[in-house]
């Protein structure tokens, strides 16, 4: 009797002791609530929510878009950068101004295609603000090749203040191009090299520009300008062409 009458007890004490600590443990559950959410977090949980909406409704840019993209931004930039070594940013003769800015406008057009190929991947953001910088900036470039054709085939033109009006474009463009690139690195929605070297490339304008101011126009210049082509642009081309799955292309 004694035996079993210890069992109870033990049995008892056993099921008081686990109802305790349970009861316990269920108290501590509820009464550490979870941290509040901030209106910042809040704010940016949104805006994730948004941009993988944006995201996903993206349709696929195959890689054959890319491939061409590269292509024509690495002949368009060699044709620029030839133009710096055969007559100059500066040219003393006319057709050598002709056959400047002829050589540079298959440049100015592959800048239109590689825009298109960062717009169509989002390749500087999801955002509007950025989507609408880019379309501004093909309208930059547009008024860049108008000044290019005209002032290129038009020699009686060279010197009407309109037309100077409209050279302001071509640096202006160049700028935007610069402005580009930093997005694009941080965005970050480019990997690898096509992430980075868009930054190297379009950074032509702030390299190039002041060293023009400094020299005068001096020969190291062009050299400065033309290296700064094959260096930057023809390497982006070349990136394109060679590895187009960087760029978030794919086949659908």
């Amino acid at each position: 009797m004694s035996s079993t009458t210890g069992f109870v007890t033990t049995v008892t004490s056993t099921g008081t002791s686990t109802g305790t600590s349970t009861g316990t443990a269920r108290d501590d559950v509820r009464t550490t609530a979870p941290a509040p959410v901030t209106p910042r977090q809040a704010r940016r949980a949104e805006r994730a929510r948004v941009t993988a909406e944006r995201a996903a409704a993206l349709p696929p840019v195959p890689l054959r878009h890319a491939r061409l993209t590269g292509a024509a931004v690495a002949v368009g930039s060699l044709s620029f950068a030839g133009s710096f070594f055969l007559v100059g940013a500066t040219p003393d003769t006319s057709l050598g101004v002709t056959v400047g800015d002829l050589m540079a406008l298959p440049f100015q057009l592959s800048l239109v295609a590689l825009v298109v190929h960062q717009l169509r991947t989002r390749a500087a953001g999801l955002g509007r603000g950025t989507v609408g910088f880019m379309r501004v900036e093909l309208g930059f470039l547009a008024l860049a090749m108008a000044w290019t054709v005209l002032h290129g085939l038009v020699p009686s033109f060279r010197d009407d203040f309109w037309l100077a009006v409209l050279d302001v474009f071509w640096p202006v463009s160049m700028l935007g191009m610069a402005v580009i690139g930093i997005k694009i690195a941080v965005a970050g929605r480019w990997r690898g090299t096509a992430r980075a070297w868009p930054a190297v490339a379009e950074s032509w304008a702030p390299v190039c520009i002041p060293v023009f101011g400094a020299t005068g126009g001096a020969p190291v210049a062009d050299l400065v300008a033309g290296g700064h082509v094959l260096v930057g642009y023809v390497v982006l081309g070349l990136v394109l062409l060679r590895a187009p799955h960087l760029t978030g292309a794919r086949d659908a």
